[in-house]
């Protein structure tokens, strides 16, 4: 059996297959401060459900993936390791500096005009924990001052003398020459033995020195709670009876062993986000899309990513708790939007979120002491969401108490009845994904028509309807394993694993030709090194020949610009043809990204990096469902139908035994125990042959949104 199992702030999500493709998804309530109950709890509630014991079925593992926001929690709580930086010296203010960027990273494009509530982010190493050292290497990674190791060796004492538990070493230009990082380190392991040390030189090999000291740091700075929760899920798993092979979901779209994921830790930042990506491209193959938008709306947020010609888009930087990250990610772009987002009557006008009601104590229908009214609320109030059969009827929801809440907070205040306020709640966050949609969408270049939309987490079945249609996009299916689709991804990934090297070129400008500049024995010297790096680690973890897939990418950028674009390289030799088709494939992306005419190429290009990724293909059951025949018990009630704003007779239909290309006419609710799909009154849904649900708008009805 394979088990995937993800981790968010209100659910455990987890999902099972035999070596037949039968599948079994089910969901335990996330258990913040010990994480790895929630997580047997989940294990138990899927044993039961195959008729054995959650130790009979752990026994039989062979494989389990595990996606966790475990990283992403720490740097948002800023409860990591108290950690010390080394730097080079009259380089200790880089973090602090951050290029100017830390007044306005991670805040929203409709905040930044808030000025008086701006505020830098908090440090992850506090000034009075930097040490600089007299120390420098040029570009070219020449050594025009030797490196000081008795500074190096005072530095370690006086930072282990204030508590540090981590250490970061940052030296500049030391992704050229890193014999000065390697030389700190040792002098770090002989004054705090078993120190946790992360050197820029091999977190984030990249030019860039304030991003490349930020991963640095932040990678000593989670390591601690990241390897202490990642021990402990695999202690309790191993002591209840699993043997198989242990891996975590990166933020790459890849799974790696225990011990990568350890030394890297900073990779795991969008670690849960990314299984539900990975886990929509993994489906849609099967199903022939190759553009998608995936959206994943759970408790607390609304994660969207973008899939182009069957790839996820990437991106080098990445922002993380207003620092920013050297390290190739799946480009998620997240807001404030969930089950959990609490509604209010601010100055006359009713706004949802950002803020969430999280897991504890949770919506007020909960009956956990919340008090102020959510989506999850308004989603019962309309009855789209049924309190008797939440969770497969294993959690009962208070209709009464939400109702309540938003008669007194929202209705009352705006002078509506409780449902015209509940489905103005709906409609309104709606509206917020919509515009977030396309914001990654037609923001970017892209056509929502071109695409169809995947919607998962607990609450993504439950609003696609209104902010797919809203829109305009074609299609829009929830996976049959989208009420835990993220851990779906985390049990479908392939091995992962990427190196990159920092190779400044400069080629064009004025009336050079574009790719004059850029050498081609060069770029083929550094892929071979770089691949044979990969091949080398997937050996280690048992996967060679056919199973392992080399993908090669640079980075490239016009000059004095400061945002590269991550450009293919195919496989073979690197001619002279290979270049100019480099070049050709970067305006075009660009043009793209940035707007039709926004390529200059008469500035010159930069090629700044080049990297590898290897992929070793993960050998698992697909799905295999078989729908029931014959016709599927329906059954009634009333809804408040949020478009509409009126009284409506709804169909009601169990997800499980709906038979292949049944087709639901709206305004309906599919219900499954983990989630509930809403078909609103202008739309149809559709059962595929693996039991996806498909939702379209009647063709007459198009202008309800639009």
């Amino acid at each position: 059996m394979y088990l995937g199992v993800d981790i968010g702030g209100t659910f455990t999500d987890l999902v099972l297959l035999d070596e037949q493709g039968g599948l079994v998804t089910t969901k335990a309530l996330s258990t913040p401060g010990e994480l790895e109950v929630g997580v047997f709890n989940a294990v138990q509630d899927a044993a039961a459900q195959r008729g054995m014991t959650g130790e009979e079925l752990l026994a039989r593992v062979v494989a389990f993936g595990h996606g966790t926001t475990q990283a992403t929690n720490a740097v948002i709580e800023r409860d990591g390791a108290r950690t010390g930086l080394i730097a080079t010296r009259g380089f200790g203010d880089t973090l602090a500096i951050q290029r100017l960027m830390g007044f306005t990273a991670g805040v929203p494009v409709d905040r930044l005009g808030w000025y008086s509530r701006r505020r830098y982010p908090q440090p992850i190493v506090p000034r009075h924990l930097v040490r600089e050292i007299r120390e420098r290497v040029d570009h070219a990674g020449k050594v025009l001052v030797a490196l000081d190791q008795d500074q190096v060796r005072e530095a370690v004492r006086s930072l282990a003398s204030e508590g540090v538990q981590t250490f970061a070493v940052a030296f500049l230009w030391s992704f050229r020459n890193p014999e000065h990082e390697r030389i700190a380190a040792r002098i770090i392991g002989e004054e705090v033995p078993g120190a946790y040390v992360s050197l820029s030189s091999e977190v984030a090999p990249v030019i860039g020195e304030y991003e490349r000291t930020a991963t640095a740091a932040l990678n000593s700075y989670l390591a601690p709670k990241v390897v202490s929760y990642l021990d402990g899920i695999e202690q309790m798993l191993r002591k209840r009876g699993f043997k198989g092979a242990f891996s975590i979901l990166n933020s790459a779209g890849g799974v790696m062993p225990v011990a990568e994921a350890a030394r890297r830790p900073v990779t795991l930042v969008t670690s849960g986000p990314t299984g539900g990506v990975m886990g929509s491209v993994h489906l849609a193959k099967k199903l022939g899309y190759r553009n998608l938008i995936t959206t994943d709306m759970g408790g607390t947020s609304f994660d969207v990513a973008i899939v182009v010609d069957d790839k996820p888009l990437m991106s080098t930087n990445h922002e993380a708790g207003g620092f920013h990250i050297a390290t190739p990610m799946i480009e998620v772009r997240a807001i404030g939007a969930g089950g959990g987002s609490i509604a209010r009557v601010v100055d006359g006008q009713l706004r949802v979120g950002p803020d969430s009601a999280g897991a504890r104590p949770g919506p007020v229908c909960y009956g956990r002491g919340g008090m102020l009214a959510t989506v999850t609320d308004a989603d019962v109030v309309l009855g789209i969401i049924d309190p008797q059969t939440f969770l497969g009827g294993k959690m009962k929801l208070d209709k009464a108490a939400a109702s309540a809440a938003i008669e007194e907070q929202i209705a009352k205040p705006l002078g509506l009845t409780t449902e015209e306020a509940a489905a103005g709640i709906r409609r309104i966050v709606d509206a917020q994904m919509a515009d977030t949609l396309r914001e990654v969408t037609i923001g970017r270049g892209h056509d929502p028509r071109d695409f169809v939309i995947f919607a998962y987490g607990g609450a993504g079945p439950v609003h696609c309807a209104g902010y797919g249609a809203e829109l305009g996009v074609p299609k829009m299916v929830v996976p049959v394993t989208s009420m835990a689709h993220s851990a779906y991804g985390a049990l479908a990934a392939d091995l992962q694993f990427a190196v990159e090297k920092s190779l400044l070129m400069r080629a064009g400008g004025g009336s050079r030709a574009p790719a004059d500049g850029l050498v081609a024995s060069e770029i083929a010297t550094a892929f071979a090194t770089l691949e044979a790096e990969c091949l080398d680690a997937m050996r280690r973890a048992g996967v060679t020949g056919e199973d392992v897939q080399l993908l090669r990418t640079a980075d490239l950028r016009y000059r004095r610009q400061t945002n590269d674009l991550i450009i293919p390289v195919p496989a073979g030799e690197i001619a002279a043809a290979t270049l100019d088709d480099l070049v050709a494939r970067f305006e075009a992306t660009y043009e793209q990204t940035y707007g039709k005419g926004s390529a200059f190429r008469e500035a010159g290009l930069e090629l700044t990096n080049v990297r590898v990724e290897a992929f070793g293909k993960a050998r698992r059951p697909e799905i295999a469902l078989v729908a029931p025949s014959g016709e599927p018990t329906v059954g009634r009630r009333r809804i408040f139908e949020p478009v509409a704003a009126a009284w409506m007779e709804c169909a009601v239909y169990n997800w499980r035994e709906l038979p292949t290309d049944f087709t639901v006419a709206g305004p309906a609710v599919i219900e499954h125990p983990e989630t509930s799909v809403f078909v609103a009154a202008s739309q149809v849904a559709r059962l595929d042959a693996t039991s996806n649900i498909t939702i379209e708008q009647r063709e007459e009805d198009r202008h309800v949104y639009n």
